[in-house]
């Protein structure tokens, strides 16, 4: 198989700049055109400073070749407007949350190799799934795997500034967000409805039992999620689920040892740590926002439709200390 020919459409912002810099050493993948409307004309280099001597490729208006797959980094309710662009036989990648939701009639599957990986092999167009999303649903899929989901869930998860994207607002600027701690859109964040529907495809009888509050941190980049719930099953029963649920995922690993955010940061990993007090068990789950929450799970995508190692491109080491 030749090279995949690729293109990015919204290179230029945080998820855009994580998508290229992993797609240039792929040795699976040429890189056509990275279209940007706001830094057009600009080297890539200038915009994704980190990629100074890594290549002397330009931004693009709009694209210049026709591509196996295309990437699509833009804002939300961009992208469903961009799919007609392309013709029926180009593959997509959403990295946006236009076309997550089964029930707005669309032929994007849902990207989360996880649980959907024989779906991804055979599909043309991927919805990749939201930072929280994959974090909170990877806390959670064992448990609903096996029908044992209560009633009430509570979910207290920070993210990193990056989350928020690339374009300056009052809490992203560094004053505000450095040496500070923020609640937002609790109990009604938009992640929520991709949650939702996973997790229904494995349990049917859930009720909305999550409740969220997410946290803006005083940091760059990754999520760390507590999930708490009142549960039967003994602690060694609860291991034993989630180490024989993701005893062949390459990046979902279940610690023995409480974790922390910098084993995952930089990385396409998934950690989690399971504790039970009184009842009440505690699942502690890892992820960097903007590689298995974002580009990073759209290249291990690309790489199952392509029927490629799930780890080309992905071989990365955290920033440990």
């Amino acid at each position: 198989m030749g090279k995949i020919k690729v293109g990015i459409m919204g290179g230029a912002g945080y998820t855009g700049g994580e998508l290229i810099r992993l797609l240039l050493w792929h040795e699976a993948v040429e890189i056509l055109w990275i279209q940007s409307n706001s830094q057009k004309n600009k080297k890539i280099s200038e915009v994704h400073t980190d990629l100074l001597g890594d290549t002397d490729m330009v931004f693009v208006e709009s694209p210049t070749a026709e591509a196996d797959l295309v990437f699509l980094c833009v804002s939300h309710g961009e992208a469903a407007s961009l799919v007609q662009n392309f013709s029926a036989g180009t593959r997509i990648i959403d990295l946006s949350q236009d076309h997550r939701i089964a029930a707005q009639k669309n032929d994007f599957v849902y990207g989360l190799p996880e649980v959907n990986r024989a779906a991804i092999k055979n599909a043309v167009h991927i919805a990749n799934p939201g930072c929280f999303a994959t974090t909170i649903q990877l806390a959670l899929v064992p448990l609903a795997k096996k029908n044992i989901l209560p009633a009430a869930v509570h979910i207290n998860a920070t993210t990193g500034s990056t989350g928020a994207g690339k374009t300056l607002g009052d809490t992203t600027h560094f004053s505000e967000r450095n040496s500070n701690l923020s609640v937002y859109k609790a109990f009604d964040h938009q992640h929520l409805a991709e949650i939702y529907q996973t997790l229904r495809e494995l349990q049917t009888h859930i009720e909305e039992p999550l409740y969220f509050i997410p946290q803006r941190g005083s940091f760059s980049r990754g999520i760390l999620a507590s999930v708490s719930m009142e549960i039967a099953e003994r602690i060694e029963e609860i291991k034993n689920i989630y180490k024989a649920f993701y005893a062949d995922e390459i990046f979902v690993h279940v610690s023995d040892a409480p974790i922390t955010l910098k084993q995952v940061v930089n990385t396409n990993k998934c950690v989690i740590y399971l504790e039970k007090h009184k009842g009440q068990l505690l699942v502690t789950c890892a992820t960097d926002n903007l590689l298995k929450g974002a580009s990073g799970q759209a290249v291990q995508n690309m790489n199952i439709m392509y029927g490629l190692p799930e780890d080309m491109g992905l071989r990365l080491k955290a920033s440990a200390f």
